[in-house]
């Protein structure tokens, strides 16, 4: 079978677009894929569908499909076709969800063996994922944010330590360029770093550290931006960079942590040895992969203690390593906790649109639409111009731009209308990450230290995938982990197509509304002032309960 690419154009191959959509964000992630002829987008594991035979049959129900019909996917195998409404979900599914006693990592391991489950990360199995553009501005985010608070908002002459070009890690190099520092990042993988250097999400490659170490100083003397990939493993090169006495500015990781069998790399492993020793001795290769966690986590703990801002960019390294024995793990800072809770509080998150006729003029229209209409929304149209400079599209071209409750509605509108009347070249789809307010729960990553202690309660992404059924929305998603680290995950995605027509319209405002309402109500219920101040500019309906003493009455 030759390479999937996303059908561009305007030619239908389903019954409509709604399902045409659907299809081409399937292939679409598949084109912007890790490994695809193992169905795999991104961070080792992260699979579109659970084998070939069920994406071909995903792809043939869905060129069938009708609009008052709903495919049902369970762990990325098709199941059946239901007979719904016009305007029910045309599809729904569920992603790796196993029952708590059962969710460890061998289970897991051994479930995906016997061909049960896949774990469809967060935008991989729901078909959502953009390229590392999709990951780029909130890892911008997150550097802008340790600019204004640890640096006076300017990051000119400072240096960012970091591992992993992986789908995830790969959105690194050019959000620390775009952020204005001198960025290293360690990978142990070449194809990588080269990718991202074709791409033109990484400007140069060291295969020695000193060389590398010499543009970042370089770099920092001139006060200029540079993204410099490091051919290595960060658990040998991490201590390295500390015995030379260099400490950084900021220093993180976005390596694929989360999994020791299929993910990270042990330090003295070359890939072939991964690949070898996952056979014959799956148990080593896990423990040689947390000892070298390990090492570098405690590389990253001196950093901090020597002055540098560390943050655990979300791939479960602290917990990896706290396994190991590295008993002050926690001490590093999680990232949404330490930077992006305020943000999440008033349910502005990574929001995502997709020209799904392949015609980029059209996210250039969009553009300019959110550049006139939300002038005063300085994160928006700071990123738009970033982006416009810097990011290039992979596959479909498409946008990311973190916007709140009322905002995305009115964006999705607006689409919604240039495609109704001809301004677009077709229809796009809208989707958004899962780490958004109401959508995920993982007490080492998203819900770490809420103020209530609700760190661990999973009902939020649940309700937040059934209000989105209720909304009417073209695909709706609840994803788990299925085991280990993976099992501390619950999430929920959601895909809709703005085609123009007014069934389209009514979709978006209540599915959009919804889906960031439920996102303030969520803090707000943890106690967040922020939260509770946007309930009520934006009106946002809370039943509030008043605790009462005593009798039950």
């Amino acid at each position: 079978m030759g390479e999937i690419k996303a059908a561009r154009g305007i030619e239908l191959r389903c019954k409509g677009w709604r399902q045409e959509a659907l299809l081409r964000m399937l292939e679409n992630v598949l084109e912007n894929g890790e490994n695809q002829d193992e169905l795999i987008v991104y961070a080792a594991l992260g699979k579109a569908a659970r084998d070939w035979g069920s994406y071909h049959a995903i792809v043939k129900t869905l060129k069938e499909l009708n609009d008052d019909e709903t495919m049902v996917i369970q762990s990325g195998k098709p199941i059946g076709v239901f007979k719904t409404h016009l305007f029910a979900p045309l599809v729904i599914m569920a992603n790796c969800n196993v029952v708590g006693k059962w969710a460890t990592s061998d289970n897991f391991y051994e479930m995906q063996e016997k061909g049960l489950i896949c774990w469809g990360g967060l935008t991989a199995g729901a078909w959502q994922y953009i390229g590392s553009q999709g990951v780029i501005q909130g890892t911008y985010e997150i550097f802008s944010r340790i600019a204004e608070k640890h640096f006076n908002s300017n990051l000119s002459g400072k240096f960012i330590l970091t591992a992993g070009l992986g789908g995830m890690g790969g959105a690194q190099p050019l959000a620390g360029f775009m952020a204005k520092a001198a960025i290293l990042c360690v990978e142990v993988n070449e194809e990588r770093i080269d990718k991202r250097i074709e791409v033109g999400y990484l400007q140069k490659k060291a295969t020695d550290l000193s060389e590398a170490l010499e543009w970042i100083a370089q770099a920092k003397e001139n006060n200029e931006s540079v993204s410099i990939g490091l051919l290595g493993n960060a658990s040998e090169i991490y201590p390295e960079i500390l015995s030379r006495g260099i400490i950084p500015d900021i220093v993180t990781d976005q390596t694929s942590a989360h999994d020791l069998v299929y993910g990270y790399v042990p330090g003295g492993y070359t890939l072939e040895d991964v690949k070898v020793v996952r056979v014959e001795n799956q148990k080593k290769l896990e423990a040689d992969a947390r000892a070298s966690i390990a090492t570098e986590v405690r590389a990253i703990l001196e950093f901090k203690r020597q002055g540098s801002i560390v943050f655990d960019n979300g791939n479960n390294i602290r917990t990896q390593a706290f396994e190991g024995g590295v008993t002050d793990a926690f001490d590093i800072d999680i990232f949404t906790e330490a930077y992006l809770r305020p943000l999440f509080s008033r349910a502005i998150g990574p929001f995502r649109w997709v020209a799904l006729t392949g015609n980029a003029e059209d996210i250039k229209k969009i553009d300019n639409y959110i550049l006139e209409e939300f002038k005063d929304n300085e994160t928006a149209v700071n990123w738009i111009n970033l982006a416009n400079k810097y990011v290039p599209f992979e596959g479909l071209p498409a946008r990311i731009g973190w916007f709140g409750h009322g905002e995305r509605t009115k964006i999705a509108l607006a689409v919604n209308q240039m495609v109704k009347d001809g301004t677009l070249s077709g229809p796009i789809a809208f989707s958004r990450d899962h780490l958004d307010a109401g959508a995920m729960t993982h007490p080492n990553i998203m819900t770490e230290n809420m103020k209530d202690g609700s760190d661990a309660i999973s009902d939020w992404p649940l309700i937040n995938a059934m209000l989105h059924c209720s909304s009417m929305a073209d695909l709706v998603v609840i994803h788990s982990g299925g085991g280990g680290y993976m099992g501390y995950m619950t999430s929920s995605g959601v895909t809709l197509v703005a085609d123009g027509s007014e069934e389209a319209a009514m979709r978006l405002k209540h599915t959009l509304d919804n889906d960031t309402g439920l996102g303030v109500l969520r803090y707000a219920d943890a106690g967040y002032e922020d939260a509770l101040d946007e309930v009520e500019k934006k009106g946002i309906k809370r039943i509030e309960v008043q605790n009462v003493q005593g009798a039950s009455k």
